[in-house]
């Protein structure tokens, strides 16, 4: 995602440890947004799913800024809130049910489009593996985590994913 999104963060007076989430939101808002949009195919989706995540990483953030790693059970909370929605489909039905395609705000953008719509093709799993390993540069061993599963299956599963978009890629080209 090119455009910077501003993130504008009021805290209650007295929040504990507000300056530091404030600068946890400010410093990983546009990845996580980015990372949703190119898994949820749905840039109105990914801001949803992003606001979403980050109010349940405030509510324990006296927790959460202790952790190890706060940017990878951010990811996970944001990963398991996409997965909540995309097994009860609401969305698909939606799109299904009414024929309605998705309005891309970046059409002008061939090649990210291109790729979104690559992306879209591939299974749900199989997407998830390659936005964690490829574009947020996750080792399999923290993707498998945030995919609650071992790092051979993401490995495998990314690399079903690659093959996929090859294969579909040479359709297209030959």
């Amino acid at each position: 995602m090119d455009e910077r999104t501003e993130v504008d963060v009021e805290l209650p007076p007295g929040v504990v440890g507000g300056a530091g989430f404030e600068a946890f939101l400010r410093d990983g808002y546009d990845k996580l947004l980015g990372a949703l949009y190119l898994s949820t195919g749905d840039v109105n989706e990914a801001r949803d799913l992003t606001q979403d995540a980050y109010l349940k990483i405030w509510e324990r953030w006296d927790r959460v800024r202790v952790m190890d790693d706060p940017n990878g059970y951010l990811f996970r909370t944001a990963m398991n809130l996409w997965h909540s929605r995309h097994r009860r489909a609401i969305v698909a039905a939606r799109r299904v049910l009414h024929g309605r395609q998705t309005v891309d705000p970046f059409s002008d953008a061939d090649d990210r489009d291109a790729v979104v719509r690559a992306l879209r093709t591939l299974s749900p799993r199989q997407r998830l593996a390659l936005v964690l390993t490829e574009l947020l540069d996750y080792p399999s061993d923290q993707a498998a985590e945030v995919m609650k599963v071992k790092p051979a299956t993401v490995r495998a599963l990314a690399t079903q994913g690659r093959a996929a978009l090859r294969d579909r890629s040479e359709l297209r080209d030959g």
